[in-house]
């Protein structure tokens, strides 16, 4: 083994480095917007931090918040390592909270955990389809994935609320239309008597899972290089097809878990309050990890954090709780920006095998 194996390349150090950096612009940027509607600008800091890590009630809340920003950072994050970039995630999280709470009401005599059970099987399936399908129409039929996944999204947005205000609809939710509850018993529970659930469990896991199919396995490995080349990749006899097909498929199944987790968990049915804007932010969480699984969970609580101190900015410093959108929208410009840095600084090349 190479003395240098274990030392981070080059390029590892520019793809933390260059988001980094964006994102700290994101963060003089809106400072500056705070400042010119009459906030301190390190005031907008301090609030934000003491919102998402000044207390446990605190940690609380970006802990909520995180755990469906990794199944849904993993929606893009996986699909984008094959070679499609799909922004579908709000899509595959609405359907998969809307076919978990149908499998949930259709399993509401058997035992919880075969309740939970076909719950997350659903979710995972609906989630999965939702985005394989855009993959595959960009594979096969030359249809943009950007556009199609993002249409799709007001598809299911749609779905749901016709279904929710019509055939699921409890008649008992008279001005807040949504389905018929979930058995309390058949919810996901709590971790160590705080607030927060299960849901940020199977983010972990899952991000972990997803690093060792990338980076420790053939299929893993085959996905690089379909994302790398598909030229190359087709040439050497790979199958693009069933390789983008499920990648798109298992990214799309963790945003339609988080969906699941959304209704098991949070609502204890669905409404239209599940679409809350996770998958959308999930995009953000994707492009500022690099789509690297392990750095989504750190991106994620960190995300979670500045989306859990919207009503903090509001009651501290008189911003309206829409300022955490602006920010979310800065940063996801300047990363889209800093895309065209990468390779263009000597101090990054890796020139180490040269020697």
């Amino acid at each position: 083994m190479k003395r240098h194996s274990m030392i981070p390349s080059p390029r590892s150090i520019e793809s933390v480095a260059i988001p980094a950096i964006a994102f700290l612009l994101a963060m003089a940027l809106f400072g500056g917007f705070c400042v010119f509607w009459g906030a301190p600008f390190w005031g907008v800091f301090s609030s934000i931090y003491r919102a998402g890590f000044g207390s446990w009630y605190s940690w609380q809340n970006s802990l909520l918040r995180a755990a469906p920003l990794m199944l849904c950072g993993l929606c893009t994050a996986l699909p984008a390592r094959a070679g499609i970039i799909t922004v579908g995630n709000e899509g595959a999280f609405v359907m998969g909270g809307l076919a978990a709470a149908a499998a949930g009401l259709a399993t509401q005599s058997a035992p919880a955990w075969v309740s939970l059970s076909s719950m997350a099987v659903a979710g995972i399936v609906a989630g999965g389809l939702w985005i394989a399908l855009a993959a595959g129409l960009q594979h096969y039929r030359g249809v943009n994935a950007v556009i199609s996944s993002l249409l799709m999204n007001y598809i299911a947005i749609a779905f749901m609320l016709q279904l929710v205000e019509g055939p699921m609809r409890d008649p008992g939710s008279l001005n807040f239309p949504a389905t018929y509850p979930i058995s309390p018993s058949h919810q996901l529970g709590r971790l160590f008597n705080s607030r927060v659930h299960m849901g940020l469990v199977f983010g972990v896991v899952a991000s972990l899972l997803v690093w060792f199919l990338l980076e420790r396995t053939v299929w893993g490995m085959k996905v690089k290089v379909v994302g790398g080349n598909s030229r190359t990749a087709s040439l050497v006899g790979l199958p693009l097809g069933a390789i983008i097909l499920t990648a798109s498929f298992i990214g799309g199944g963790c945003a339609g878990l988080a969906g699941m987790v959304e209704v098991a968990a949070v609502h204890g049915r669905a409404s239209h309050a599940i679409a809350a804007g996770y998958g959308y932010a999930g995009i953000l969480v994707a492009f500022l990890s690099r789509q690297s699984p392990l750095r989504i969970v750190i991106v994620s609580l960190i995300l979670g954090a500045v989306i859990a101190s919207g009503g903090s900015l509001q009651r501290d410093l008189d911003l309206p709780d829409a300022s955490i959108a602006v920010f979310e929208g800065i940063v996801f410009l300047l990363i889209l920006a800093s895309e065209t840095l990468y390779g263009r600084f000597e101090f990054f090349w890796d020139t180490r095998d040269a020697f």
